[in-house]
């Protein structure tokens, strides 16, 4: 038998004017692309090295101690003044004691040193009168000379007593207040056992656990300010030419693409990222090699983003300046 031989289906064609009218259509697209990216690129400085910053409070410890509760917790929001760590306060209470005792003390020998002084003052007024009376009645030839010596070494005898008497009294008196001191810097460091959020924000980080010893200045916890948060661009020296405070910015965040928030520039720094690195450029100390800097710009928000935006420190952001 024959066999069946199905025939080949021809290609379909495009007629000429079709193609023409797609190479137009795609040269126009391509021109008109182009000149909007070129207009746009006329009319705002873009850079995409950016971020969203905050102000970061470290709370730390002011004193040594052992941790006695932590009543933070990670991401909760906190108002400034609020308790987030206590320390083991009995040491500090005993010597908040302490000192509150030898305050007591100082105030007693402050009035018996009080009393002294006035039981000399009213010897030395006592025998200061009987040297001038016995003067007289020495001029008179009243009284002999022996006993005229003996009045004035008396009188002699209690000046230097309450001279002696009012020194005792100055030194209780800074001793007084010395103790004072001391029961002032004991309240001051009992104040410490607990540990307040130094500003009102998120806690972000927390590395602190009830049981461990804390050293002062050691940082316990991290908050985010939540009221302020501004973008700080890196843009590169060439593109600095027009970019002057003031300036209106169009902002995308990374988290939020279909939105776009309006800024200004607040102020440019006076100095490249790299400069205030820890190991900053030195060009005199070797080969040469010419790499462009970036120059750090602080953009500040000129609307509220809102409730529904969730903005946080460290987001990554695409700034763009209208510079025309």
């Amino acid at each position: 038998m024959p066999e069946n031989i199905t025939p080949e289906k021809a290609p379909l064609k495009t007629s000429k004017p079709v193609r023409i009218i797609i190479i137009v259509l795609a040269i126009a697209t391509a021109a008109i692309w182009t000149g909007k990216t070129l207009y746009h690129s006329y009319l705002y400085v873009e850079t995409d090295n950016a971020q969203i910053e905050g102000d970061v409070y470290p709370v730390i410890s002011r004193i040594p101690g052992k941790v006695q509760d932590v009543l933070a917790d990670d991401n909760r929001v906190v108002k400034k003044g609020e308790p987030l760590v206590r320390l083991d306060a009995a040491d500090y209470e005993v010597r908040r004691d302490i000192a509150s005792a030898a305050l007591q003390n100082a105030r007693a020998s402050v009035f018996a040193a009080e009393a002294n002084a006035n039981a000399a003052a009213a010897t030395e007024r006592k025998l200061d009168a009987d040297l001038k009376r016995n003067s007289s009645l020495r001029q008179q030839d009243v009284v002999s000379q022996a006993e005229f010596d003996a009045v004035r070494a008396g009188a002699d005898a209690s000046k230097a007593l309450y001279s002696a008497a009012t020194s005792q009294q100055s030194a209780a008196v800074a001793q007084l207040k010395m103790r004072e001191a001391e029961l002032r810097n004991a309240e001051l460091q009992l104040s410490y056992t607990t540990i307040t959020a130094p500003a009102a924000g998120h806690i972000s980080r927390k590395s602190v656990q009830p049981g461990q010893f804390v050293a002062p200045g050691q940082q316990l916890i991290a908050i985010v300010g939540s009221r302020d948060l501004w973008v700080v661009a890196n843009f590169k020296e060439t593109q600095l030419k027009n970019i002057k405070p003031g300036l209106p910015v169009i902002i995308h965040v990374d988290a939020y693409p279909d939105r776009e928030f309006k800024g200004k520039i607040d102020s440019i720094s006076s100095g490249t990222g790299a400069k205030f690195s820890m190991l900053p450029p030195d060009n005199a100390s070797g080969n040469f090699i010419k790499v462009a800097q970036r120059v750090p710009v602080k953009i500040v928000f000129t609307e509220n983003p809102g409730k529904e935006q969730k903005l946080a420190a460290g987001m990554n952001v695409i700034v763009e300046v209208r510079v025309k």
